[in-house]
């Protein structure tokens, strides 16, 4: 024995599952999520700023430090010291935190960082 587990659906008593004929398998998260690239790395949040757009604290983002940002991305960003992640907009030829934290409604200073963008969130409690 490997000591790995998984659920194909055939070792059950009683009837069988009708959907038993469309089951796929274990899933690998770190091949679904592409963990395995450059750059892409794990951010747990902390605050509730991102409620509007249905995360949560303790919510898992998987980043990518390649993408680019983009009006409405969620991202990582070094702002006057502080790491935040929030969720930014195009005004104009500037970059805006929007939101409902305490950092909502403030302008992105040009010398601030953006580290990732977030591309999925993982949500280990519902």
């Amino acid at each position: 024995m490997d000591g790995r587990s998984s659920y194909d659906g055939g070792n059950t008593t009683g009837f069988a599952s009708p959907a038993a004929d469309h089951l796929d398998g274990p899933i690998d998260l770190s091949d679904a999520l592409d963990l395995r690239r450059p750059g892409r790395y794990p951010v747990r949040v902390s605050g509730d700023a991102l409620i509007g757009r249905g995360i949560r604290s303790g919510d898992i983002l998987i980043t990518d430090a390649a993408e680019r940002p983009f009006d409405g991305a969620v991202v990582v960003i070094m702002v006057d010291g502080d790491v935040l992640v929030a969720e930014i907009e195009r005004r104009s030829d500037a970059w805006w935190i929007r939101g409902e934290g305490a950092d909502a409604g403030r302008e992105v200073p040009e010398d601030a960082e953006v580290w990732a963008v977030a591309r999925a969130l993982v949500r280990t409690t519902i």
